[in-house]
């Protein structure tokens, strides 16, 4: 599904993948523009917008709700638990009356791979989808939130970082689209760690330096991506134990003094406390966990705008 025209134009945003550096920079740009205080209420005004959620979620759809507020579009919220599709109707189904009300916008999240697409290949001409997460493919405003965060905290030029991705890649949508855009932006190294049945067994990290050895792995790295263990995906056993993980792949502060001093410290959330990271790693100086989530907003705000804005991206 093509999510950009032939005039270079967003009409979805789909996945950060194939998407070229110039269009991630100037996301990244306005994203730090509304940021800096640029917020016109009348950029979506009369546009309606759906968060359609077939999965749970706290930020990213707080995020997007607040960010549409801010730009003036009418938010419609929509809660897979107490909607139709307890009855058996389709996403498509339910995409298409949505689109009947005249809603323009749609923020999708859905469980499988792919789904996001599938419903921007069927939407109204004019209608625009963003993709929310879906399945492990991709989460790209996750992606491009993380970008930007790397960005303030490491500056614009990426060629010397040493980016450190850790833990559950497998079943990471937020994974691959951090890598997707680390790739796009031209990050000078790119490592991965994790237990060997926790990575990817296709091309996911080709070009990465990939390793089991989480000391291993930090050393002088400028920042490190800690990821979710996503039980809820996993079909077998693969982690003997949350407390064997913790062992061998949870960020502590006596871990993180491997990596360079200035070494910043980033989650997509939910966090597992004490499973993934330490409390006194997420809480602590390097942690930019919160800007993240202030972040996000801006970079959703930045997407809206791209796709149903006044004259577009």
């Amino acid at each position: 599904m093509p999510q950009v025209d032939q005039d270079g134009r967003l009409r979805h945003l789909l996945t950060l993948d194939g998407l070229s550096p110039a269009t991630l920079t100037a996301l990244l740009d306005r994203a730090q523009a509304m940021l800096d205080g640029i917020d016109d209420r009348s950029t979506l005004e009369g546009v309606a917008v759906c968060t359609l959620f077939f999965e749970p979620s706290t930020r990213t759809r707080l995020s997007f709700q607040r960010a549409a507020q801010r730009l003036g579009a009418d938010v419609l919220g929509f809660d897979a638990s107490t909607s139709s599709t307890t009855k058996g109707e389709t996403a498509l189904d339910t995409l298409r009356n949505i689109e009947a009300m005249g809603v323009r916008g749609f923020v999708v999240r859905h469980a499988h791979d792919g789904a996001v697409a599938e419903l921007a290949a069927s939407a109204a001409p004019g209608t625009a989808l963003l993709n929310a997460g879906d399945g492990r493919s991709a989460h790209p405003t996750q992606g491009l939130l993380d970008m930007l965060t790397l960005r303030q905290a490491k500056g614009m030029d990426f060629r010397e970082l040493k980016v450190l991705i850790v833990g559950d890649v497998r079943h990471s949508r937020v994974a691959r689209s951090d890598l997707h855009a680390l790739r796009a932006l031209g990050a000078g190294e790119i490592r991965v760690c994790g237990p060997a049945a926790l990575l990817p067994e296709d091309d996911t990290l080709a070009g990465c330096i990939v390793t089991q050895d989480f000391e291993a792995a930090l050393e002088h790295v400028d920042a490190v991506m800690m990821l979710r263990l996503q039980r809820e995906r996993m079909t077998e056993g693969l982690v003997d134990s949350l407390e064997d993980y913790h062992r061998d792949y949870g960020l502590t502060p006596q871990r993180l003094r491997r990596a360079a001093p200035d070494a910043v410290v980033l989650h997509p959330g939910p966090m597992n406390r004490g499973v993934e990271i330490d409390d006194a790693v997420a809480d602590g100086p390097q942690s930019l966990i919160l800007r993240q989530v202030r972040n996000g907003v801006a970079v959703r705000m930045a997407v809206l705008e791209a796709l149903m804005g006044r004259g577009g991206s």
